[in-house]
């Protein structure tokens, strides 16, 4: 009687076969059990930490992928040029041109970068001139940049200042342009977050049913898209 209403079953009436859906690349002791647990959790809280930062740099990454092709307004500012007479005595290195910078233009120039180019010997019409040394003092953050050029023997200094938009300074806080160290170990944890988020979903992800082989194939492939692409890019 048993095997007789077995028989009579169809086939989408039957039962599914039990299938070996495991975690692919987890051992069994680890497939359950507070590893699983500590992996989801994992997973979800590095999702939920990066996602406010997420917003900004996906948002301004697409920004610049694209600020050529739809002439998006990106690392553009508003500049203004000025010549400042300089004091007597002449401010005698370049720090010290920056603090009176500092005093005369309120600018804190704390965390300004300095460069000093010597004095070198240049061909100007098939004739040797003697270029005199510079200075120059940068200073940056997300809204403002300011630059002042010095060449020694002059009585003035030139300042460049630029105002950003709101897309530029989104575009800063990308790149951590004028940014502290506290800004960067913040970027740092969302990268950080990022790469445990991506090995914590890879491990939840070979959950769905399907071959070792298929997933590794899956990886490979991606992987091996984004290397070709970016060596396209680099050498075109």
């Amino acid at each position: 009687m048993n095997t007789a209403t077995d028989q009579s079953l169809t086939p989408a009436a039957r039962p599914p076969k039990k299938t070996n859906g495991g975690y692919l690349f987890l051992p069994k002791n680890l497939s359950r059990g507070s590893f699983l647990k500590w992996l989801r959790r994992t997973h979800a809280w590095c999702g939920l930490w990066g996602a406010a930062l997420g917003l900004l740099f996906g948002f301004t990454g697409i920004l610049m992928n694209h600020r050529e092709v739809l002439k998006i307004p990106v690392g553009r500012m508003a500049q203004m040029e000025i010549q400042l007479a300089l004091p007597e005595p002449h401010p005698a290195d370049p720090k010290a041109l920056a603090a009176w910078l500092e005093l005369s233009l309120g600018v804190d120039t704390s965390h300004a970068k300095i460069r000093k180019e010597p004095g070198k010997t240049v061909i100007w019409n098939q004739q040797s001139i003697q270029q005199p040394a510079s200075w120059q003092i940068n200073v940056r953050n997300p809204q403002k940049m300011l630059s002042a050029e010095y060449w020694e023997g002059n009585a003035f200094v030139t300042v460049k200042q630029g105002d950003a938009n709101l897309l530029t300074m989104l575009n800063n806080l990308h790149k951590g342009t004028g940014m502290g160290i506290g800004w960067v170990l913040l970027v740092d944890t969302l990268g950080g977050g990022l790469i445990l988020l991506a090995l914590t979903g890879s491990l939840l992800w070979t959950r769905l049913h399907g071959s070792r082989l298929a997933a590794v194939g899956l990886g490979l492939g991606s992987m091996s898209l984004a290397v070709f692409f970016t060596l396209q890019a680099i050498s075109g």
